[in-house]
C-alpha cells in the first residue's frame, strides 16, 4: 500500500518507516519543515511540508497524491510531562488534527485509518489486578484535566471507528520506551538521582517503540475496521520497579525513594506515578493482528 502517515519524523514513526519499506510499503510522511522532508528523503519515504493542524495548508500538500491508507502517529510530548497542560498539544492532534486527517485521507482517496490512542484512556484510577480488555468502557467523561484528555482521546477514537467511509482502526499503546526521547531523559535523570521511587507505585503497562511501529505494520494489513487493540508488553510492572530498571540500564546510582506526597506540585505526574493500577491485555491484537512483542519485557527491552 502507499502509506499517508503523519507524525513522520516522530518517535514512533522513525521506527515505523523502515517496518512499512520492509513490508513492501511506500510512505508520504507528513513533516512541518524542509529539514524533516529530507530526513524523510534519506529514510525511503517522500516528504510532504505540511502543518496538520492547517487543516487548508495540509489539503493543498497531500492534493494531486494518492494513498492506500492513511496513518495517525502524530503526539506534541519532548519530554517527561510534569503538568496536566503539558499534554493539552498533543489532545488537539488528537481532536482536532483526527479530523484534518480523516479529510486528508478523502483527498487522497485513502479509506483504511490507523490511529495511535493511549492505554489510559481507560482511566487513571486503580483497575484492579484482572487485566483489561478492550470491552471496557474508554474515554468516559471526567472532571477537572483528566476531562480534558478524556474528551480528546475519545474524539480521536470516535472519528477514526465511525466516520462512515472509513475503515478506523485504534491502537491503544501502553507507555512507550525505548531509543526515544522520554526514556533518554529519564535516563539522564536517573543518573543524577533526580528520578525517584515513589511510595505507593502505580503499576502500568509498556511497548516499546519497535513493537508499537510493527502492531502498527500488522494493523495495516490485518486489523478489522471500526476495532480497538491494546498494544502492550507481556510483564505490567510498578513504576518503582521501572524507575529501578531505568537506572540500571543507565548505569546509575540507585535512586532515591521518596513518599507520593511529595509529587503534589507536579498533579499529572503523581496520578500517573502513584495513583494508577492497570494491566493491559493485549489477547485481540495477538489473536486478531498476528502481532507479538519483539520486546515481551521491559527488562528485555531496556
Amino acid at each position: 500500500m502507499k502509506v499517508l502517515l503523519a507524525g513522520a519524523t516522530g518517535t514512533v514513526g522513525t521506527e515505523l518507516i523502515p517496518q512499512l519499506i520492509s513490508a513492501g510499503h511506500s510512505v508520504l510522511g507528513l513533516t512541518r519543515t524542509e529539514r524533516g522532508a529530507a530526513k524523510l528523503a534519506e529514510a525511503g519515504a517522500t516528504g510532504l511540508v505540511a502543518d496538520m493542524m492547517d487543516r487548508d495548508a495540509l489539503l493543498a500538500a497531500v492534493k494531486g497524491h494518492q494513498a492506500d491508507a492513511v496513518m495517525h502517529q502524530a503526539t506534541a510530548i519532548t519530554g517527561v510531562p510534569l503538568f496536566h497542560r503539558a499534554l493539552y498539544p498533543t489532545g488537539a492532534l488528537r481532536e482536532r488534527g483526527t479530523a484534518n486527517l480523516i479529510a486528508a485521507a478523502e483527498e487522497v482517496g485513502a479509506r483504511r485509518f490507523v490511529a495511535q490512542s493511549f492505554f489510559l484512556g481507560y482511566g487513571y484510577r486503580d483497575h484492579g489486578p484482572e487485566p483489561v480488555t478492550e470491552d471496557r468502557p474508554f474515554a468516559e467523561p471526567a472532571r477537572g484535566p483528566f476531562g480534558v484528555h478524556m474528551r480528546t482521546l475519545r474524539a480521536n477514537e470516535e472519528q477514526v471507528l465511525n466516520t462512515p467511509g472509513i475503515e478506523g482502526i485504534a491502537l491503544r499503546y501502553g507507555l512507550f520506551y525505548g531509543p526515544e526521547v522520554t526514556t533518554r531523559k529519564m535516563m539522564a535523570m536517573a543518573r543524577r538521582r533526580m528520578l525517584p521511587e515513589v511510595h505507593p507505585a502505580s503499576v502500568i503497562s509498556l511497548v516499546h517503540i519497535h513493537d508499537a511501529a510493527s502492531a502498527a505494520v500488522a494493523a495495516l494489513d490485518r486489523g478489522r475496521p471500526g476495532r480497538a487493540y491494546n498494544v502492550a508488553d507481556d510483564e505490567p510492572v510498578s513504576f518503582d520497579e521501572y524507575v529501578r530498571a531505568l537506572a540500571r540500564a543507565a548505569k546509575a546510582p540507585a535512586p532515591p525513594r521518596v513518599p507520593g506526597w511529595l509529587l503534589t506540585p507536579t498533579p499529572y505526574m503523581r496520578a500517573f506515578m502513584t495513583g494508577v493500577r492497570i494491566r493491559v491485555s493485549s489477547e485481540r491484537a495477538k489473536r486478531e493482528l498476528g502481532w507479538a512483542p519483539a520486546y515481551p519485557s521491559y527488562r528485555d527491552g531496556l
